[in-house]
């Protein structure tokens, strides 16, 4: 009876011990995919496109070092970077149409659109080392093969945006830009005559590869082509638009507008406009230069002025470089700029929005 309560014992002990080697294993691998998936949302343009490729290679090495900052029974795991991005390999980027799905199957054919990491950590007799037996030796047993595995990802594609939970306002300018100008300036139109310092948040005078376009060009053939959208009361008044400005779009704001603003099953979403930029709030607008906002795109407007009604196509993150609203050549200069978003729809179709991201989140 002894010798069975021993072997018993002996057992429970190395079971309990390769469950906490496999919870270590899950906290190593959870660790490093959120790691990764954050490297891929720090992808600031440095050109109209989003290239990842730098961030590709940043967050598999991200992934390969915080899965070493976290011991697996009392050793420091590596995992292998698998840059040829093999879908059985250690660290594994790609992209998740819907994240929100913890069955979404990982697609690679778009590195531009990759959203997603997974890490797998493992202690096997390849790779780390498998887990130590102690009493199971006694059987001829000297280890066992564990592993985990952890997916993170953000979004990048939104169908619209809703009041964000932590009761932020949604940092959407009300002026809305036409898809062709936007479009163009993607594709090398433009100007590149002002650079973006990350690390001062400034803006200055001189060429950083980053197009730029005039959110107020003139000489448009009418004044409903570019101007003000109403996301909130009919009519903005000066006030509310510079308040957007500053502060952002509210829930209050969004109730006159169903609550959302969501595009429909065409891809559409329809905002009425009014005529044009207000020099009243040239001093709001100066006072963000520098920071990344939300804009609406638009492929068609109809009707002139107040009864201007804008069909937006997508959303987009700029910031703005440029404010001259006085004289005869007025002009807002925007250039795209990545953003952290609260509040957005998730979207599993056509992109229709560029340059914002969701916080990140495990998916499995």
């Amino acid at each position: 009876m002894l010798v069975v309560i021993v072997a018993m014992l002996a057992f429970a002990i190395d079971v309990g011990f390769l469950l906490i080697a496999k919870t270590e294993l899950q906290r190593s691998a959870d660790a490093a995919a959120m790691a990764g998936a954050w490297e891929l949302r720090e992808a600031a343009p440095r050109s109209n496109n989003i290239d990842l490729t730098d961030e590709i290679l940043t967050a598999r090495l991200q992934a390969q070092l915080f899965a070493a900052a976290n011991n697996v029974c009392n050793a420091s795991p590596s995992v292998d970077l698998n840059k040829p991005n093999s879908s059985s390999g250690d660290v594994v980027v790609g992209h998740l149409a819907d994240p929100t799905d913890p069955n979404c199957a990982m697609d690679f054919s778009d590195p531009g659109r990759f959203n997603a990491v997974q890490v797998r950590v493992r202690r096997t007799s390849s790779q780390n080392g498998e887990v130590p037996l102690f009493f199971a030796r006694i059987f001829g047993t000297q280890g066992k093969s564990v592993e985990a595995q952890a997916t993170a990802a953000l979004l990048n594609n939104f169908e619209g945006f809703e009041p964000p939970e932590d009761g932020s306002n949604l940092p959407l300018l009300p002026f809305a830009l036409d898809v062709a100008t936007w479009k163009g300036m993607l594709a090398g139109g433009g100007t590149d005559g002002w650079k973006f310092n990350s690390d001062t948040g400034k803006v200055s005078p001189g060429s950083d590869r980053v197009r730029e376009v005039n959110l107020y060009p003139q000489g448009t053939g009418s004044p409903a082509n570019r101007g003000t959208v109403d996301i909130g009361p009919s009519n903005n008044s000066t006030a509310d638009i510079a308040r957007q400005i500053l502060r952002g779009v509210t829930q209050a704001d969004l109730d006159y507008v169903g609550g959302e603003l969501r595009f429909n099953s065409r891809g559409e979403l329809y905002l009425n406009g009014d005529p044009g930029i207000s020099a009243g709030v040239k001093n709001e607008l100066a006072a963000i230069i520098g920071q990344p906002r939300i804009i609406p795109i638009f492929s068609s407007v109809k009707g002139p002025g107040n009864n201007a009604q804008y069909t937006i196509v997508e959303f987009a993150g700029v910031r703005i470089c440029e404010v001259v609203l006085t004289g005869n050549s007025k002009r807002v200069i925007i250039q795209p700029a990545s953003l952290l978003v609260h509040g957005g729809i998730p979207g599993t179709g056509e992109p229709r929005s560029s340059f914002l991201y969701s916080p990140v989140w495990l998916v499995r």
